[in-house]
């Protein structure tokens, strides 16, 4: 069975901690957000291992505790431009598939990655809203129901997160 799994990192390496709502809110989001979809699994895996989170140990651990499954990763085109500074990242493209879902940014770099067997771009309409314009927007009083499953616009919408 294949199945779809977000991981929330307790800290990304390349984000400041203080900027990041504490990791039981975050997954509590993302379980909101994927509740009707039962081939979607919200993880805390990495909230048991070191910080900060390396995509490569996060995988190795998965691995040996799941050996029968194969695992892939799923990014945004735009990582692409500093996948080379990710740990380990040259085990990342000689063991795992990475799936691309396309971005708009001004990185050029990405182009000799997405010639990679291990790297598929995926044709999907390119959505031009991120994180951190909804946080924006939160903050500045806008209207985020529409960009946000409903459950996770009143999880928001209740609290004093962003505000």
């Amino acid at each position: 069975m294949e199945e779809l799994w977000f991981v929330v990192s307790p800290q990304n390496p390349f984000k400041d901690k203080k900027s990041l709502l504490k990791d039981h809110n975050r997954l509590d989001m993302v379980q909101l957000a994927i509740e009707n979809y039962p081939k979607m699994r919200a993880s805390n895996v990495e909230f048991s291992l070191p910080v900060p989170s390396y995509t490569i140990d996060t995988l190795t651990y998965l691995k040996e505790k799941h050996p029968n499954f194969s695992f892939s990763l799923i990014m945004g085109e735009d990582n692409l431009g500093s996948f080379h500074k990710w740990k380990n990242y040259e085990l990342l493209l000689e063991n795992y598939q990475i799936i691309v879902y396309p971005r708009i940014f001004g990185e050029e770099k990405q182009a000799d990655y997405l010639k990679h067997e291990n790297i598929h771009q995926i044709n999907a309409p390119i959505i031009e809203l991120s994180a951190t314009e909804i946080r924006n927007m939160i903050k500045d009083g806008k209207n985020t129901r529409p960009m946000l499953p409903p459950e996770v616009f009143e999880y928001l919408d209740g609290s004093s997160f962003y505000k």
